[in-house]
């Protein structure tokens, strides 16, 4: 039942925060702000150096228990490339695994740990793929490479995939993207540029702040 629970997190969260930072510390602190401005979905990349130190101390520091708590927040781990890495991860305390692409092996490991897994997919291939694999959310990346009618493309031969676009997923356009069936959007470097170029870290809050309230207004909430 927990991936059922955490599956309905992420949707209700919708906006997940992909964090790529260049160390554990900073990845922390990334985090951190994403919270505070209420993105309560984080993901460490495994881009990050020492990337499983930083999951081991957010996963000490959060737990997904209860939405209402000020601790509250569901951390996974992305960029995740084999079976391997996803098992490491999963005994770090990731509650959820994010690939750039469908890795079956990946995919077989995560469901039986029962963590969900969101593998990238460009194809109507890729999803169906997924789709017998057990995949309850697919990762459309790069998001750029479409436009929001993607969705109803994929649904229409589809309508059972549930799919989350990552990847110049911005304040402009996440709204389109909702409305037109996303079921959780991915927010990359916009959330987190201006800070590190600044060395304000503030401005994650903020952005966060305002990627939460763009994705309640596109949900009618």
């Amino acid at each position: 039942m927990k991936k059922l629970k955490l599956i309905q997190q992420i949707t209700d969260g919708g906006v997940v925060a992909v964090l790529r930072a260049s160390s554990p510390e900073e990845a922390v602190e990334m985090a951190d702000r994403s919270i505070a401005g209420g993105m309560r979905i984080i993901e460490l990349t495994m881009t990050t150096p020492f990337a499983l130190k930083a999951m081991e101390t957010l996963a000490g520091k959060y737990s997904s228990a209860d939405p209402s708590a000020d601790n509250y927040a569901v951390v996974g781990v992305g960029t995740v490339l084999d079976p391997e890495t996803a098992r490491a991860a999963i005994l770090s305390g990731a509650e959820f695994i994010v690939g750039p692409s469908l890795n079956p092996e990946t995919v077989r490991l995560c469901n039986r740990y029962r963590v969900p897994v969101m593998p990238g997919v460009m194809t109507i291939q890729d999803i169906q793929s997924a789709l017998e694999l057990g995949v309850d959310i697919v990762k459309l990346f790069p998001g750029n490479l479409f436009s929001p009618s993607m969705i109803s493309a994929i649904k229409g031969p589809l309508p059972q995939a549930n799919v989350m676009p990552t990847g110049g997923v911005d304040l402009d356009n996440l709204g389109d993207w909702i409305k037109a069936g996303a079921v959780a959007v991915g927010i990359g470097s916009d959330l987190t540029k201006e800070a590190v170029k600044t060395g304000n870290f503030e401005l994650i809050t903020e952005k966060a702040a305002a990627y939460v309230d763009a994705f309640r207004k596109a949900k009618g909430q």
